[in-house]
């Protein structure tokens, strides 16, 4: 008979904790990969993703409609549920988020903002912008872009829908504004969002360039952001999984789902300007589609009762000074 030494009796113990663990992880993959190939939920949408520079494989699943799993999980269980935030209604209506959420006789109620938007915002947007579908309407933006940030001196946020178009205004732009003292940092680039946020917080002359999370609950009350700028409008990318596998439920995607999501996303970028009673400063729109389509208005009605202007591509920086008052 041979004696196991306590060392070794040890190691033996956490090889077989290793094992168990490598087993554990096999089961969950395989389950998985049999759900993902084999027995695919017909409620969900599942896609593959490849990350890293080894572009490892990532397994991704989402449910086509979150009802039935916010009534199963929250609202069997509750007598009442109350839902607030600043940005559900679209058009004067929360019909889209009542339905999205199955709830469509649930009762809302819309109450006004306790912010003077009259007097504390221009929304100022731009006619003779090119269609982002044209080849010229980088350039233009990247121009606007530089007159607008030279006009207020810095305290701008400019928000992407890409990351490609963020990166490639950052390569345009950042040599010319930081030749005159106007600091650029770009998402992901410069600084993840809490970085960009804090440096905004602490300076005047700085310009974000930011996509995704920066478009919604970043906070800069006061002087340091002055300026919003939605280089264009936030429609989902068509091919994105989730987005193009729900609008398979609409009988009209584009106007019953596309359109209102991105207002909602709109009303958030919106949201960033004005943090407190004292704030002031003007949100840009450099998508002509707001003007030159006809859901165009959906988005305009969705904001709060503001100043509202337009003005040519040379008139936005004296616009953007003329308000501020620099």
């Amino acid at each position: 008979m041979v004696a196991i030494e306590p060392l070794e009796l040890e190691s033996l113990r956490d090889t077989e904790l290793e094992l168990r663990n490598w087993f554990e992880r096999s089961e969950r993959l395989r389950r998985n990969v049999e759900q993902f190939v084999v027995q695919p939920d017909q409620q969900k949408v599942y896609w593959l993703t490849l990350i890293g520079q080894d572009d490892r494989p990532i397994l991704n699943a989402a449910p086509l409609d979150v009802a039935p799993a916010l009534n199963e999980l929250l609202f069997s269980h509750k007598k009442s549920v109350v839902l607030t935030s600043a940005t559900l209604s679209v058009g004067n209506s929360m019909e889209y988020f009542r339905e999205r959420i199955g709830l469509p006789d649930a009762k809302e109620l819309i109450v006004g903002s306790p912010f003077d938007y009259e007097k504390s915002t221009l929304l100022l947007s731009c006619p003779d912008m090119p269609d982002p579908t044209v080849p010229t309407y980088a350039q233009v933006l990247q121009d606007a872009l530089v007159r607008v940030a030279q006009a207020a001196g810095g305290g701008v946020l400019a928000l992407f829908t890409s990351y490609s178009a963020l990166r490639s205004m950052r390569r345009a732009i950042k040599p010319l504004l930081e030749s005159k003292g106007i600091v650029v940092m770009a998402q992901g680039i410069d600084g993840t969002p809490r970085q960009l946020i804090e440096v905004a917080q602490m300076q005047r002359n700085v310009v974000l360039l930011g996509t995704a999370s920066l478009w919604e609950g970043i906070d800069v009350p006061g002087e340091n952001l002055r300026v919003v700028v939605v280089t264009r409008l936030p429609f989902n990318v068509p091919t994105e999984p989730v987005f193009a596998a729900r609008s398979e439920n609409f009988d009209n995607p584009f106007n019953q789902y596309a359109v209102p999501q991105a207002v909602l996303r709109f009303r958030q970028g919106f949201g960033r300007l004005i943090r407190t009673k004292n704030d002031s400063g003007v949100v840009l729109v450099l998508d002509s589609r707001i003007q030159s389509r006809g859901y165009g208005a959906l988005f305009l009605r969705s904001l709060p009762l503001c100043t509202v202007r337009q003005a040519g591509l040379r008139q936005l920086g004296p616009e953007v000074a003329e308000w501020l008052g620099t």
